[in-house]
């Protein structure tokens, strides 16, 4: 490559990185699942960097890694390789949330074995930027390349840039989904309640018992047949019946 062709091409990159910075930025978290976020992250960072490259987003949750999307089979079989062996640069990065570089797996000291089988699959090159999310979630976004020393400044500048604005993505998401948890869980809370003071009015009404009897007597009903609270309730609401039948 020639001197100037350097400039030109640098500015593609950065024009690539700032275009996909920008769609990111355009997500909207309440028309978008988990996955899909994930996927276009994935995506768009395959578009920016240069080469032949596959990407990859690894989550660790609680110790234990999973890929959640990832461009192509190559990007799959590395990752997958890495949790098999129990290490290597995308596991390095997501729990020690430093940026990994294989420059040649054919000649990497560290995760020998794994840097074997990469070599092997046809990945001579890979980038791993961490993506921190929570303490209990851990994330890494890969780039596998199929050439030695792929990455260089411009490259690594790339991924920088990208990354802190996926990990944001990401970490959206992430709290959305809780957030929507949250919420199914409190309406599943008041929707419980409501059906068992439903059942204690039919008890109150008809053995005319106070609201304490009542719920005592749901209680040990629940207790003797070895059933939730919520399901004794109902049953005795939708059908009168009380204890139930089975």
């Amino acid at each position: 490559m020639t001197a100037q062709e350097r400039p030109d091409d640098h500015r593609t990159q950065a024009h690539r990185a700032d275009q996909a910075l920008e769609q990111l930025g355009r997500l909207s978290f309440a028309e978008h699942s988990s996955h899909s976020v994930l996927q276009k992250v994935a995506d768009l960072t395959k578009d920016v960097m240069p080469g032949s490259i596959e990407a990859s987003v690894s989550v660790v949750v609680n110790d234990k890694p999973s890929t959640a999307v990832y461009t192509g089979q190559l990007a799959l079989d590395c990752d997958e390789s890495q949790y098999g062996h129990g290490y290597g640069p995308c596991l390095h990065a997501a729990r020690t949330g430093e940026v990994t570089e294989v420059p040649d797996a054919r000649i990497e000291p560290r995760w020998a074995d794994y840097a074997r089988s990469a070599a092997e699959r046809g990945s001579l090159s890979s980038l791993s930027v961490p993506l921190p999310v929570s303490q209990h979630v851990r994330v890494a976004l890969n780039i596998y390349s199929r050439e030695p020393h792929a990455f260089d400044e411009d490259s690594r500048s790339a991924a920088a840039r990208f990354a802190p604005y996926a990990a944001v993505a990401i970490a959206n998401m992430h709290q959305y989904q809780s957030a929507k948890a949250e919420a199914s869980n409190l309406q599943v809370a008041l929707q419980s309640r409501a059906v068992i003071d439903q059942a204690k009015g039919v008890l109150m009404e008809r053995h005319k018992l106070t609201a304490d009897r009542a719920f005592q007597a749901l209680t040990q009903a629940s207790m003797t047949k070895n059933r939730k609270l919520r399901d004794i309730a109902e049953h005795l609401v939708h059908t009168g019946e009380f204890p139930p039948a089975h």
